[in-house]
């Protein structure tokens, strides 16, 4: 599997944010993106995620489902948790994952274990802090396997702990097949290429 832009040109705003840029990642592999605030990181992984569409240029997924878009393919995880405050931890997994279409992956209990937040299940998300909701928001790649990951700033709000978990969750996804592309500023704790956008 390989996922590759050619010649993506990026407008936001009447502004262009980048133009001309190639990547290429194949399965196995993770591609931090890393550049200024501005530079178009999370642009980026909106348009591999269909939420943007280029102004020029192409992004494809090779190898992938075949009956699946690329967009279908992906989990994107972005600077907001996407949580419902009212709804309770294991509520709010459960509604994304009905939303993701119920593919493969672990249990919510697992899921949520994976993360080390199952003593929150029944928590109403507005009780969690800012580290407890990022790692919610994370349980979402366990919950249902999709083979891209696009990451915004995966490590934020992450305590030490929790960082080398995302770190062991990431390694498991690319062992087993998977590719990650992560807009960040921070280390990633696992062995990555680098994609600089901008000067």
């Amino acid at each position: 599997m390989r996922l590759a832009g050619s010649d993506v040109r990026c407008v936001r705003g009447g502004r262009e944010v980048f133009a001309a840029l190639d990547f290429a990642v194949d399965d196995g592999e993770v591609l931090a993106v890393t550049g200024r605030n501005g530079a178009g990181k999370s642009s980026l992984l909106r348009l591999i995620a269909g939420l943007l569409a280029p102004e020029g240029g192409t992004i494809s997924l090779k190898g992938g489902s075949p009956e699946r878009t690329l967009a279908e393919q992906c989990h994107f995880l972005g600077h907001r948790d996407g949580l419902k405050p009212t709804l309770s931890v294991k509520e709010n997994l459960a509604f994304w994952r009905d939303f993701l279409g119920r593919e493969p992956g672990r249990e919510l209990d697992a899921s949520l274990e994976a993360l080390q937040i199952g003593h929150l299940a029944e928590l109403p998300a507005s009780y969690l802090s800012a580290g407890q909701r990022r790692r919610l928001a994370l349980a979402r790649l366990v919950a249902t396997k999709r083979p891209v990951w696009l990451l915004d700033e995966p490590t934020s709000a992450l305590d030490a702990q929790a960082q080398v978990l995302l770190a062991g969750l990431m390694t498991e996804h690319v062992q087993r097949g998977g590719l990650i592309v992560a807009a960040t500023h921070d280390a990633l704790g696992i062995a990555a290429r680098d994609l600089r956008i901008g000067p």
